[in-house]
């Protein structure tokens, strides 16, 4: 409605409605929706109340901010009565713009404070203590380094109920009338709740991963009047192993116990009456071993449906012959309430077609190379079984391979033989496009002797944060390469971000700060990034390393462990998140894991230089990927130690760390200097090997001298002419590749250096077939077919292409640029970004010989908007020339292209 402002989308720091805020002085924040033009907010009041029906009324009895003259509508602090734990809260805000126009209230929002850990009276239940388990202790076990006598040996030394998935049961009565209740849940390694028979929940692998000797996630769920009953009911959970406790039967890639499954449970009732009733996981709950025979992360999941106990999670079921859980050890992982959104089911696939490469062989290509597991519908007779072997790829023969991603690696259903029945794994993930089931009949039943499978669906699972924006544009390589990455990106967003969805399964940190802002333009983020930031600070070294896996459940030794260019994360990642998101919350939080890791790197550096590490990671040429061999290690250690200390320095400023400030600007300074010394040629104007890599890092993190920069790019474009506009940059070096050039208006390179189906490229994946990434450029050469590392192309898609770029000195978008760049033969390009204050829209058109921009800017936020046009370009903004708004619009009059500000509202700009 024009004139009218709207307040929506409200968050308590930065989620919607969450139900474990583990803040004392919440932040609060809001968007503004208005169909005018320049809309900026003047003041804002917010109600908070202890109940719904209060604020409807207006009776904010817990905080009434008054009216608050700010333009702030994100990150506003709580400033009311001291908050209680396990409590909810209900607020709304309304606001004034600038013309002082009141809007209405907004609708209510919740927040819920979370328990405090040490009230929680975690006792761990399950059906073996630690002890009696004698699971394998410590982080050496991986597959590269194990012995085949010490798995054997640790197979059969371990007891069989410590690797078994168990059900755990609790019978309770509800005799009152419910007002609330909430439940606190972590099942190690994952867990599925049911009351009543009823899944609680749409998540699936909960809790997310973290490391188990550091921290252990909790769940909150709020229960509905429909999951509880007047009367009895019953608690039923399932546990399976996940990472806590890794398997060594089948493929997997490592042997790491935190002990055997176990559970914390509590339950809060509050009746109406004011009373409560609390039900906690103690020695009164009993146990059966569940029909799930095996489960592992790494080696699949074996259901035996003659197992099921039917009911055994409601309440009538006789549970006489099930046993009394035994109390075990507390995991010694500070328990903390997950922030981060749950991973659950988000796309399914049906078969696109199959192939019988021999009698009763069925191989199903599903279409989609993705994280996940299949579900079937299955008939036949009880005892037989129907085994699903998964797999990327296949072999000459057409049938399924595993040789890249991990193998043995299935899925196994024995059938109870009662009409059709529908199985899924709960406990295990893989990475997969076909699906290969051997000895059944399918659809039809031809031989009375074989289950007959009725149906399949692939079932897609990566995390539910939410996608944040789309980009489309008139070339096909850079449409299928954005839907390539992200599908691989999607593949890996997991309870962290994994490099594959099979093989490793871990959190090579490079991905997070390398792809970074990809990630953010695509992905909500806002409570990602800090469980990221949280699993760095528990992988951190008593001396400051940061390793390059966090968690890291499995310590690989020597490069693998200590490389600089993956620890810098810890670092980086807090400032991308403040720029993009205007909190500086990782900076202020993270600041001692910062500064002891910049101490760490120096107590390794001689004369302000590192020489470990991995390098340039699989940087491309004729030799075997790994290592880089293109550019010297020093040259990328030291670059990215200069760039952490200059990053941690400016961090020090930020907080006026005034005794910090100066010494890491000067150890900042004298890393830069011993790095230009050491590795630049005066004469030639390059660096290292002059490689791409060395020039382009140089370049990228602003190490040149300003007297040189021109000519080290100048060198950098020749290699790449030479090479036929050919990249020979890695997992590393790509993103500060695709940077230098971009930032240094070389966009027309960038364009050549894509626009193309050969290798190195993404256009001969495409051309191979692929629906993901991969971790090689030719797929032919590498392992996994399911990797994001190169996807590093969707920060220029987004802020070159589009030219939606954030401004370090109004971060979080509330000022932007919006600076298109019209390349090669493009005619259009199409991009959207859900900013925390709105979405911003940059589109841009060749119509004829005239251009068209569509450009929308979120209320109360600002643009500087920079068109790829001549400065005498006639321009009319809305059918008005430019020069009418004079008075209206900034412009610059003396910029090289046109360029002015506006403010918020839809605008519709023609160059011609």
């Amino acid at each position: 409605m024009k004139g009218q402002t709207v307040v929506t989308h409200l968050t308590c720091d930065m989620a919607v409605n969450p139900l474990a805020v583990i803040k004392e002085q919440p932040k609060l924040g809001w968007k503004l929706e208005s169909k005018d033009f320049n809309i900026s907010q003047k003041a804002y009041q917010i109600l908070v109340a202890s109940s719904e029906e209060k604020l409807k009324n207006n009776e904010a009895d817990v905080w009434d901010s008054g009216k608050v003259k700010s333009n702030k509508n994100q990150l506003a602090s709580y400033n009311g009565k001291p908050l209680k734990v396990e409590t909810k809260y209900f607020w709304k805000v309304k606001i004034w713009t600038q013309k002082n126009k009141e809007s209405n209230w907004s609708n209510i929002a919740s927040f819920r404070i979370a328990p405090e850990t040490s009230s929680l009276n975690s006792i761990w239940i399950g059906a073996i203590t630690k002890a009696d388990s004698h699971l394998p202790e410590g982080r050496n076990y991986h597959t590269a380094t194990f012995k085949r006598a010490k798995k054997d040996s640790i197979i059969n030394a371990s007891h069989p109920l410590s690797r078994q998935s168990i059900m755990l049961r609790k019978p309770f009565s509800v005799s009152k009338k419910i007002k609330e209740a909430v439940v606190y849940i972590s099942g190690l390694g994952h867990y599925e709740l049911t009351i009543n028979g009823k899944k609680i929940g749409n998540s699936e692998f909960a809790p997310l991963w973290t490391d188990y000797d550091k921290s252990v996630n909790f769940n909150t769920y709020e229960l509905t009047s429909t999951d509880l009953q007047q009367g009895q009911n019953c608690i039923g959970v399932v546990l399976g192993n996940g990472m806590y406790n890794v398997l060594a039967e089948r493929y997997s890639k490592f042997f790491v116990s935190f002990g055997p499954p176990t559970l914390f449970f509590k339950m809060k009732v509050r009746y109406e009456d004011g009373s409560e009733a609390i039900i906690n996981s103690d020695e009164t709950w009993k146990y059966s071993v569940s029909p799930i025979t095996y489960n592992s992360m790494f080696g699949g999941e074996d259901y035996d449906a003659n197992l099921e106990q039917s009911g055994w999670n409601t309440p009538n079921f006789d549970a006489s012959n099930w046993k009394p859980v035994v109390v075990q050890e507390v995991p010694k992982g500070t328990l903390r309430a997950q922030q981060t959104a749950p991973n659950t089911i988000q796309k399914t696939y049906q078969v696109k077609e199959f192939k019988k490469p021999a009698d009763s062989t069925h191989v199903f290509n599903m279409g989609q190379n993705l994280s996940g597991f299949p579900t079937i519908k299955v008939k036949g007779k009880k005892g037989q079984t129907v085994t699903l072997w998964v797999g990327e790829g296949l072999n000459d023969d057409g049938r399924i391979s595993q040789g890249r991603s991990g193998k043995p690696y299935y899925f196994q259903y024995t059938l109870k033989g009662e009409g059709v029945e529908i199985w899924q794994p709960k406990f295990s993930y893989y990475g997969y496009q076909y699906i290969q089931i051997d000895n059944v009949n399918y659809l039809e039943a031809n031989n009375q002797e074989l289950p007959t499978v009725l149906d399949i669906t692939s079932n897609f699972i990566y995390n539910n944060s939410g996608e944040a924006g789309a980009f489309e544009c008139s070339n096909e390589i850079f449409n299928k390469a954005h839907e390539l990455i992200n599908n691989a990106i999607k593949s890996n967003f997991q309870a962290v971000l994994t490099d594959c969805p099979h093989r490793e399964k871990l959190g090579w940190l490079e991905e997070a700060h390398l792809n970074g802002p990809g990630l953010i333009f695509n992905y909500n983020l806002q409570t990602y990034i800090p469980s990221i930031m949280q699993n760095i600070a528990d992988a951190q070294r008593e001396n400051g390393m940061i390793p390059t896996i966090a968690p890291e459940y499995v310590v690989f030794g020597g490069d693998f462990t200590d490389s600089p260019e993956w620890g810098v994360t810890g670092v980086i990642l807090p400032w991308m998140y403040y720029e993009y998101y205007g909190d500086d919350s990782l900076i202020k939080d993270y600041y001692q894991v910062m500064k002891r890791y910049i101490d760490y790197l120096t107590s390794k550096s001689e004369d302000y230089i590192l020489d470990y590490g991995l390098g340039d990671w699989y940087d491309y040429g004729e030799h075997a990927a790994g290592y880089s061999k293109n550019s010297p290690i020093a040259l990328s250690a030291t670059s990215h130690y200069y760039y952490a200390a200059h990053l941690f320095a400016k961090a020090a400023k930020h907080l006026n760390k005034t005794e910090d400030i100066s010494k890491y600007e000067t150890l900042a300074s004298h890393i830069k200097d011993a790095y230009n010394e050491a590795f630049f040629n005066k004469e030639t104007k390059q660096y290292g090997t002059e490689s791409q890599f060395s020039n382009a890092v140089s370049v990228f993190m602003d190490i040149v001298e300003p007297q040189y920069k021109e000519a080290v790019v100048a060198n950098l474009l020749a290699d790449i002419k030479n090479r036929g506009y050919r990249l020979t940059t890695g997992d590393v070096g790509n993103r500060y590749l695709f940077q230098a050039l971009a930032r240094n208006n070389e966009s027309e390179t960038m364009f050549k250096m894509n626009n193309h189906y050969d290798t190195p490229g993404y256009g001969f994946q495409i051309k191979f077939g692929l629906t993901t990434l991969t971790e090689q450029w030719d797929p032919r050469k590498g392992n996994s077919w399911n990797h994001f590392m190169m996807g590093q192309i969707e920060e220029w898609f987004y802020r070159s292409l589009a030219g939606i770029v954030p401004d370090e000195a109004h971060p979080g978008f509330k000022h932007f640029f919006i600076q298109p760049e019209i390349v090669g033969d493009m005619t259009f390009v199409k991009a959207s970004y859900k900013s925390v204050y709105g979405t911003i829209v940059s589109e841009w058109e060749k119509q004829d010989n005239k251009t068209i921009f569509k450009i929308e800017i979120p209320a109360n936020t600002t643009a500087t908007v920079i068109l790829p046009v001549n400065a005498e370009s006639e321009i009319t903004i809305n059918g008005k020339s430019l020069k009418q708004f004079k008075g209206q619009i900034e412009v610059d009059k003396k910029a090289k292209k046109p360029t002015f500000i506006i403010g918020s509202g839809v605008y519709s700009i023609e160059s011609n």
